[in-house]
């Protein structure tokens, strides 16, 4: 029954769209990563993807719930998000997404 019940719950995903300014992704990566490691409750983990040969990303970030989200969001959290800010070419694009659809690799 629990597997059922965990089956219902949803995640949400945090997502940013961004560019970075010429030669920046990378110093951008490390503070996003110590970001992402300051997470706790609710944190069902956190990709970074990088369009090949530019500083264009898209950072997703899972949480079990929205609230979750805001919780996280600590004085570590402000100080690197304050650092990563002039790193951006321009502002990103930030939005929330319910997962409704997952689906894993077959295992051979």
């Amino acid at each position: 029954m629990s597997e059922f019940l965990d089956f219902l719950r949803h995640k949400f995903a945090y997502v940013a769209i961004g560019e970075f300014k010429p030669g920046k992704f990378e110093e951008a990566k490390q503070l996003y990563e110590k970001a992402v490691s300051t997470y706790a409750e609710g944190f069902k983990g956190a990709y970074l993807l990088q369009k090949p040969g530019t500083d264009e990303g898209i950072a997703v970030i899972f949480w079990e719930n929205v609230g979750d989200m805001e919780a996280n969001q600590n004085e570590a959290y402000h100080a690197l998000l304050k650092e990563m800010t002039p790193l951006f070419a321009k502002a990103p694009t930030t939005d929330f997404y319910e997962l409704v659809s997952e689906i894993h690799a077959q295992e051979e």
